[in-house]
């Protein structure tokens, strides 16, 4: 959990709380040490959020009940710009997630930004040139791939020489996944192909199957991918735009 996450907990664990908890307990709670906890409490007491110290045997930290975190507040602009961003995850492995997070933005969004904020979105327009085919392996499956940071045993559908895919070039690899890459108009899953002994990409609407194997590879060194993503980078701009 990260520390602004847990900030947060604590503030609505304290607010629900019927006794004041100790610097140990809330460190148990959150698995972090009592001077972590500690530290987070000075953090909130400087922003203003009223936790305060009883002493005593029973004692530990507590927070006026009535008092909640403000909410997020955001500009026409910003709400726009999230919600735009969130759109061209539609193709990610991450739609699901994208979709929810943007339901949760327009639920808050100012009542005086919603209407202008939606017609400016009604205007932008995303058209990705190879979009998932009805045998890829569904989107979320590959989240939760990488989520796993396991080897996957995936069927891949190469391509002809005319650069369309080509199925009679179908293989089945096993991949260390290493991440997300957007090139150009499409996502790759990127990751140590076992086959090829090497970093390759693989466009995620090539995948048709997907199977998330027990084993946890070893960590590759980052260096590896930061060389081949320099690599196509600059094969890229001497080739120049398509």
């Amino acid at each position: 959990m990260k520390r602004a996450e847990r900030q947060y907990a604590l503030v609505d664990l304290l607010r629900g709380a019927r006794r004041p908890w100790s610097a140990a307990r809330l460190a148990r709670e959150f698995g972090v040490s009592a001077r972590t906890i500690e530290r987070d409490i000075g953090s909130l007491q400087v922003a203003g959020v009223p936790v305060y110290a009883e002493h005593g045997a029973a004692g530990g930290y507590s927070i006026l009940r009535e008092y909640s975190l403000p909410p997020l507040n955001l500009s026409a602009a910003e709400s726009l710009a999230v919600l735009a961003g969130l759109a061209l995850l539609e193709s990610s492995p991450y739609q699901g997630a994208a979709r929810r997070a943007g339901a949760k933005i327009a639920a808050v969004m100012d009542e005086a930004h919603r209407e202008p904020v939606q017609e400016l979105l009604g205007t932008m327009h995303v058209i990705d040139a190879a979009p998932p085919t009805e045998r890829a392996v569904p989107l979320g499956i590959l989240s939760d791939a990488i989520a796993a940071r396991r080897v996957v045993r995936l069927t891949y559908v190469g391509e002809g020489t005319d650069g369309t895919p080509d199925r009679s070039a179908t293989t089945v690899r096993e991949v260390e996944t290493m991440g997300l890459l957007r090139a150009a108009d499409t996502w790759l899953l990127s990751g140590w192909c076992r086959l090829r002994d090497a970093i390759r990409g693989f466009r995620i609407e090539r995948i048709t199957r997907l199977e998330i194997l027990d084993e946890v590879p070893p960590r590759r060194d980052p260096a590896l991918l930061e060389a081949d993503l320099a690599r196509w980078s600059a094969r890229r701009l001497l080739l120049g735009p398509e």
